[in-house]
C-alpha cells in the first residue's frame, strides 16, 4: 500500500511514558484527545436517541404507521452502518478532525429540518439519509481508530469508555427529550438535538488532533517511535478493497453475522422499540424513556468493564458469554411488561444494560489482532453489518406489531438468534495466521 510517512521529534516533557526527562507530572496528550472525542460522541447519541420516543408523537400527529416509521429508522440504521468503513478510510486519508466536524454538521442539519416535514419520504430524507450518514462518521468507527492512534496502553479500555459515551448521550438526552415531547411537541426536542450537535463543533476542531506524530509525541504507552503513515490512495478504494481481501477469510463472517444480531437485538429492536412496546401494555412513555435512561447507565458500566477485559481475556470468550447472556434475557423480557415497572423489569433493564454494548471492545480487538493495520477498516464494514441487522429488526418488528398486535414474537426470535451468535463468536480461529487461512 503507498503511504507517505508522518514525522515528528519526540518531545521528552511530555508525560513519564514519551521520553527518559521528567518536569513534574503532566497530562499525556492522548487522555485530552480522548476527552474530546468522548464529549463528541456524547452529542452525537442525542439524536440517536430519539427514535422510541418520536414513535407515538409522529404516529398521532401525521398518521403514520409503525412500520412507515420504522422504515425511517431502518434507512437511518442502515446508513449509520454503511457510512463507517468509508468514514474509517476517510478519517485516514484526511484526518479525524475533518470527518467528524462535518458529521456533526449533518446530524445538526438532518434533525433540525425535521421540523418543518409534512410527509413520510421528508422523515426518511432526514432522519434516515442525512443523520445516518453523520452518525455513521463517528459512532464506534471514530472511537475504534482514536484508539488506535493514540494509544498502546489500555487501548482496550479506551475504546470501552467511548463506546460507553453513546450510552451517556442516551443517558443525558432520553429524559429530556421524552420530556420536551410531552411538554413542548417532537419539535423542540429535535432543535434541541440540533443545538447541542453545533455546541459540539468548535471543541472538535480546536482540540482534537489527528496523530500523535504531528505534535512530535509518541501513543501513549508506546516505548520507540513509530512512524505514523497515511495511505495515499481514495479512500473509497482501499476501504472497498480491504472488503474484498477480509471476505475471503471464515472470521471476517462470524464476525459481521454475530455484529448484526447484535445491532437486530439492541438498536433496530430494544433501540426503536422498546418504548412503544411498553405503552401498548399501559406504561406513560415517559416512565418506559427513564428505563431506557437507566440502560444507559449500566451500558456505561458494562462497556468500560468490557474494554478493561478484553486487554485481559480471550476476546471470543467474552462476546460467546455476551450473546449468550442477551439472548436469554430476550427470551422472558415478554413477561415483564405491565402498566408500570415491576421489579423484575428493573433487574432485566439493569441486566440488559450491562450486556448493552459491551460487545464492541472485544470485536474491535480481533479485527485488530487478525487483520493488522487493515483492522479499523475491517471493522468499519463489521459495524455495518451490525446497522444492517438492527435497521432489518426496526422494519420487522414494526410490521410484526402492526400485524399480531403485540412485539412477542420479535423478543423471541431476537433471542435465538443471540444464541446461534454466541456459537459463531467461539468459532473464529484463536491466532491471526489460523485466521487468515481459513
Amino acid at each position: 500500500m503507498d503511504a507517505m510517512t508522518i514525522t515528528g521529534n519526540q518531545d521528552e516533557t511530555e508525560g513519564p511514558l514519551v521520553g527518559p526527562k521528567k518536569r513534574g507530572l503532566k497530562v499525556h496528550r492522548a487522555w485530552i484527545v480522548a476527552a474530546v472525542a468522548l464529549v463528541a460522541i456524547i452529542g452525537a447519541a442525542g439524536f440517536r436517541a430519539t427514535p422510541g420516543v418520536f414513535i407515538s408523537p409522529l404516529e398521532r400527529e401525521f398518521g403514520w404507521s409503525r412500520a412507515t416509521i420504522g422504515f425511517a429508522v431502518s434507512v437511518n440504521l442502515m446508513f449509520f452502518g454503511l457510512t463507517a468503513p468509508f468514514a474509517a478510510a476517510l478519517m485516514d486519508r484526511f484526518g479525524m478532525r475533518r470527518v467528524v466536524t462535518m458529521a456533526l454538521t449533518l446530524v445538526a442539519l438532518g434533525s433540525g429540518v425535521t421540523v418543518f416535514m409534512t410527509q413520510s419520504w421528508q422523515l426518511v430524507l432526514c432522519w434516515g439519509v442525512l443523520v445516518g450518514l453523520g452518525t455513521g462518521s463517528m459512532a464506534l468507527v471514530f472511537a475504534a481508530t482514536l484508539a488506535d492512534r493514540w494509544f498502546v496502553r489500555h487501548r482496550g479500555l479506551v475504546i470501552g469508555v467511548l463506546t460507553a459515551g453513546g450510552a451517556t448521550g442516551q443517558l443525558i438526552f432520553l429524559p429530556v427529550l421524552a420530556v420536551l415531547v410531552e411538554s413542548s411537541g417532537w419539535r423542540a426536542a429535535a432543535l434541541t438535538v440540533t443545538a447541542s450537535a453545533l455546541a459540539v463543533v468548535p471543541l472538535i476542531w480546536f482540540l482534537l488532533r489527528d496523530r500523535p506524530q504531528e505534535l512530535g509525541l509518541r501513543p501513549y504507552g508506546a516505548t520507540q517511535d513509530t512512524p505514523a503513515t497515511v495511505p495515499s490512495g481514495g479512500a473509497a478504494a482501499r476501504a472497498v478493497r480491504v472488503l474484498r481481501d477480509a471476505a475471503k477469510t471464515r472470521p471476517f463472517w462470524y464476525l459481521a453475522g454475530g455484529f448484526a444480531i447484535c445491532g437486530a437485538s439492541t438498536n433496530g429492536l430494544v433501540g426503536t422499540h422498546f418504548i412503544p412496546a411498553a405503552h401498548d401494555h399501559g406504561m406513560a412513555e415517559t416512565t418506559a424513556a427513564g428505563l431506557l435512561a437507566v440502560v444507559g447507565i449500566f451500558d456505561i458500566v458494562g462497556t468500560i468493564l468490557s474494554g478493561w477485559l478484553s486487554d485481559r481475556m480471550d476476546p471470543r470468550i467474552l462476546l460467546g458469554v455476551y450473546y449468550a447472556l442477551r439472548g436469554a434475557s430476550l427470551l422472558v423480557l415478554p413477561q415483564l411488561f405491565a402498566e408500570t415497572a415491576q421489579p423484575s423489569m428493573l433487574v432485566f433493564i439493569i441486566f440488559y444494560g450491562l450486556d448493552w454494548v459491551a460487545t464492541v471492545p472485544p470485536t474491535a480487538a480481533l479485527c485488530r489482532r487478525i487483520y493488522g493495520a487493515d483492522g479499523g477498516v475491517v471493522f468499519g464494514w463489521v459495524f455495518a453489518s451490525h446497522q444492517i441487522g438492527a435497521a432489518f429488526a426496526a422494519t420487522l418488528a414494526g410490521l410484526t406489531r402492526d400485524h399480531l398486535g403485540h412485539y412477542d414474537l420479535a423478543w423471541y426470535g431476537a433471542g435465538a438468534l443471540c444464541a446461534l451468535a454466541a456459537i459463531m463468536s467461539l468459532l473464529i480461529a484463536r491466532d491471526r495466521a489460523a485466521s487468515l487461512t481459513s
